[in-house]
């Protein structure tokens, strides 16, 4: 089952290096990104994808990239049958 997840990044943040790495990550991972918001303070992703990957996503921009320090992750979440958008949800 596909999800679609929004999750938001917060701490001492390169909004460059934050963008890089998650196009990067998201890529490797093979989920749909959607960047929603990306300052020195905060970074919000939208995600779609398997729940697995997804939080295999999750992870790795807590841990990263090197200039940046993740102070706090938070998440919202909509399982979806096969991909489709939930209601309420924009495509």
């Amino acid at each position: 089952m596909s999800e679609r997840a929004i999750l938001g990044f917060s701490g001492e943040l390169k909004p460059a290096s934050m963008d890089d790495f998650a196009r990067h990550r998201a890529k490797r991972l093979a989920l749909g990104l959607e960047i929603l918001e990306n300052t020195e303070q905060c970074l919000r992703v939208g995600l779609t994808g398997p729940g697995d990957l997804i939080d295999a996503f999750e992870m790795a921009l807590s841990l990263g990239p090197r200039d940046s320090l993740v102070t706090e992750i938070w998440r919202e979440t909509n399982e979806t049958p096969d991909g489709a958008p939930a209601e309420g949800q924009a495509t």
